[in-house]
């Protein structure tokens, strides 16, 4: 059986500034791949161009088969109901309460197959997924960033995807809540069998969850492996990355002005 993800060649840019130059890569049914990369190395473009939300220059991206870059927007709304995203920021409406946030995506895209009481008690099984059973009638106001996450988190997972898209999940989390939400990463691909597609430039996060990486770099995949294989990897880059360390052909001078 083959990968339920493949991007194929794929070019990307935004004006002057190249993202991609050949990105090809596979993902298979059930996995957490954790891609890693540095700021500005197209980590969440990828995750963005995988639904549709984004068009690559050149190349093809499929899912079970389907090449998504062909897709009518009708095709990739039922697309978005098969693969969620947990965006950077949670992206929650401050002008709806928690429960209306979370059923957002349910209106949208099963309005004319679920009944209230039905979109009621997703919202509920939802939310107690990530552990925050009973909030539905707060406002995003009144949350933690950690349990505006775990909303968001929730809101993804409410439509029942076959894949999860993390994009940064502990940007901005103090160390107790992003062992929460990695924990509820492998939680949750235990409990529903979803295939996830980390991406995240936290290491002891990449490591707490991965059960393959790939690594960004200049526009390519420069990398692909297991964790231990990451750990023991030869390539300088790769080991600078992995341990935070500036390469050694960097000034401090050069560092500020980048």
């Amino acid at each position: 059986m083959g990968p339920i993800i493949e991007f194929r060649s794929v070019e990307k840019s935004f004006g002057e500034k190249r993202v991609y130059q050949d990105l090809s890569l596979e993902v298979q049914a059930g996995e957490t791949l954790v891609v890693m990369g540095g700021s500005g190395a197209g980590k969440s473009v990828m995750l963005k161009m995988l639904i549709g939300l984004l068009q690559p220059d050149s190349g093809s991206i499929f899912f079970r088969g389907e090449e998504v870059t062909r897709m009518s927007e009708r095709q990739l709304r039922s697309l978005r109901c098969q693969i969620a995203m947990l965006f950077q920021g949670a992206a929650l409406f401050d002008s709806l309460s928690v429960g209306n946030n979370v059923a957002y995506a349910l209106h949208e895209h099963h309005r004319h197959d679920m009944t209230e009481t039905q979109v009621r008690d997703r919202v509920h099984w939802a939310l107690s997924l990530v552990d925050l059973p009973g909030i539905e009638g707060m406002s995003p106001a009144d949350l933690s960033g950690g349990m505006k996450k775990r909303v968001g988190l929730a809101r993804a997972i409410a439509l029942k995807p076959e894949v999860l898209l993390y994009d940064e999940p502990n940007t901005g989390l103090d160390p107790i809540n992003t062992a929460r939400v990695n924990h509820m990463i492998n939680g949750l691909k235990r409990t529903l069998n979803v295939t996830s597609i980390v991406v995240t430039h936290d290491m002891s996060s990449a490591f707490a969850v991965a059960d393959r990486m790939a690594m960004v770099h200049r526009g390519q995949i420069i990398a692909m492996g297991t964790p231990a294989e990451f750990k023991e990897s030869s390539d300088t880059r790769v080991a600078d990355f992995i341990h935070g360390r500036a390469p050694e052909h960097e000034d401090v001078e050069t560092l500020l002005l980048s």
